[in-house]
């Protein structure tokens, strides 16, 4: 059989398997619940972070044979597994992007009228919906005013700001928020506990900071990283992969600077060079500890809160802030 990359591998197939987005899940499983449903509904937010994921497993929810309209799709019957596999008659997935004439609008739309051929409800799920032309936006609009009870429309888009008004008014809107790092990290290790995949424990976190709250990203990064080691996830390989660096060579650039031990810090520059690093992200990765050291300096205790590394917290008494703002403002221009 061919390898299954991660990201579609362990693609969620119900509301539980789902990781963040908990404000979204609660919503849509109490309307599923109370059979309160909207005909349209709108969801935003960056890649990666589930709209299309969501939009599947709640037109899981819609057509389950066995459970009926439910927040927990049984995954078993055909309709569940049929929409899994991307063969599910009445689950009409586009791309807005590819189809942006009018015409292939109206043609799409035109079917809206007919009657679910296996299932419960027609699900119309329309991706980067922002992505429609204007004539297309007045052709949707029009179906979206006056529905036909057995049609529900699942819009997804990255740029919600682009659909006019109008459509926007017609739909529940829910805002997927990026991931937050610490959840990916824990995700991408228990992840790995499953794949069986011997790793560092040190080399999960660069992966779910490179991601920036997007789960797809952390997983194909994490693929790439598992290619690159050979089926190991090492600290060292990883950082060489994402052009990062590792905590220790920054602690050692700031403290040449605090120092201000010009040699010492040329020397940590050769270091990056050899490693043919990525200069912009470096600068990227010290201005996040910068910042990090001007929260421990105004917000005592937050050093332990958050688990940073103890030697920050040191570094951060030996600077003032009127320093640490001046090399923080350097960095970022």
């Amino acid at each position: 059989m061919s390898y299954q990359v991660l990201a579609r591998k362990w693609r969620p197939r119900n509301f539980s398997e789902m990781v963040g987005q908990e404000h979204v899940l609660k919503a849509l499983i109490n309307a599923l619940d109370r059979d309160q449903l909207h005909h349209a509904y709108l969801f935003t937010g960056t890649r990666g972070v589930g709209k299309t994921t969501v939009a599947r497993i709640f037109a899981k929810s819609l057509n389950c044979e066995t459970h009926g309209v439910t927040a927990t799709p049984c995954g078993e019957c055909n309709s569940c597994r049929e929409i899994d596999e991307g063969r599910f008659v009445d689950l009409i997935e586009v791309d807005a992007a590819s189809r942006t004439k009018v015409d292939e609008t109206r043609e799409l739309l035109d079917n809206v009228q007919y009657m679910p051929s296996k299932g419960r409800y027609k699900v119309y799920l329309i991706d980067e919906v922002h992505m429609f032309s204007n004539h297309s936006f007045n052709a949707l609009l029009k179906t979206l005013e006056e529905p036909p009870p057995h049609v529900k429309f699942l819009l997804a888009t990255t740029d919600p700001q682009k659909l006019p008004v109008t459509i926007r008014s017609r739909c529940l809107q829910f805002n997927l928020k990026r991931i937050p790092q610490q959840m990916i990290e824990s995700y991408l290790d228990e992840l790995m506990s499953r794949e069986s995949v011997e790793r560092e424990p040190q080399a999960i976190a660069p992966i779910a900071r490179a991601a920036e709250g997007s789960m797809r990203d952390a997983l194909s990064l994490l693929d790439q990283a598992i290619a690159f080691g050979g089926g190991t996830l090492r600290a060292e390989e990883v950082a060489t992969m994402l052009g990062t660096i590792e905590q220790r060579q920054l602690i050692e650039i700031v403290q040449a600077l605090i120092q201000k031990d010009g040699v010492a810090l040329l020397q940590q520059v050769e270091l990056l060079a050899e490693k043919a690093v990525d200069f912009s992200a470096v600068l990227v990765e010290l201005i996040a500890q910068l910042h990090q050291m001007a929260l421990i300096q105004m917000v005592p205790g937050i050093a332990e809160e958050r688990g940073i590394d103890a030697e920050w917290s040191v570094l951060s008494e030996q600077l003032s802030p009127e320093d640490l703002q001046l090399f923080y403002q350097i960095a970022l221009t």
